[in-house]
């Protein structure tokens, strides 16, 4: 997960963030440490996204993971990720990045690093979307996070439609 955000003088950021998904049903939770800049930014803005990464952009989404801003001023320059402002809230999106939630801080809870947003709106390229208008998970190409083996994975294939294959054992 691609966390964007604006710190107090209107720079953009970005973290890679391993742990999060959603909470509730218009909500996400992301366990972020409340050392990290982009965190710090999540605390005055109250707004942030949260961009899919996607295999394409693996190197990039892992190296704002592994740079802080607070250790190089020019990390979103040599990123190359391209930050463009949302509409909908006070924070970038990046524009290599094809799927984008726009997010609205509803709590954090210090003792675990919880943070727990509304989503208010949701973006994606149309490159992403099939015949139906829908997202596909396979244009999307999304990556997934190994922290045992320290390795990104592309998501894998189709294993069974959820909300359904379990019907078949209801009596």
């Amino acid at each position: 997960l691609i966390i964007g955000t604006y710190d107090e003088k209107g720079n953009a950021d970005a973290m890679n963030a391993a742990w999060g998904g959603i909470h509730d049903t218009n909500q996400i939770g992301i366990c972020l440490s409340a050392g990290h800049r982009t965190t710090k930014n999540i605390f005055v803005k109250k707004e942030f996204t949260v961009s899919m990464a996607d295999a394409p952009h693996t190197v990039e989404a892992d190296y704002v993971g592994l740079v802080s801003a607070d250790q190089d001023p020019e990390k979103m320059k040599k990123s190359g990720l391209t930050p463009v402002k949302c509409e909908t809230i006070d924070a970038p999106y990046f524009e290599e990045f094809p799927m984008t939630l726009e997010c609205r801080m509803v709590s954090y809870d210090d003792a675990s690093g919880y943070l727990v947003a509304d989503i208010v709106n949701v973006t994606a390229d149309e490159r992403i979307l099939g015949e139906d208008g829908k997202i596909d998970t396979a244009k999307l190409d999304p990556i997934l996070v190994d922290t045992v083996n320290a390795a990104y994975y592309r998501f894998g294939e189709k294993a069974g439609n959820a909300f359904r294959d379990g019907l078949k054992l209801k009596g």
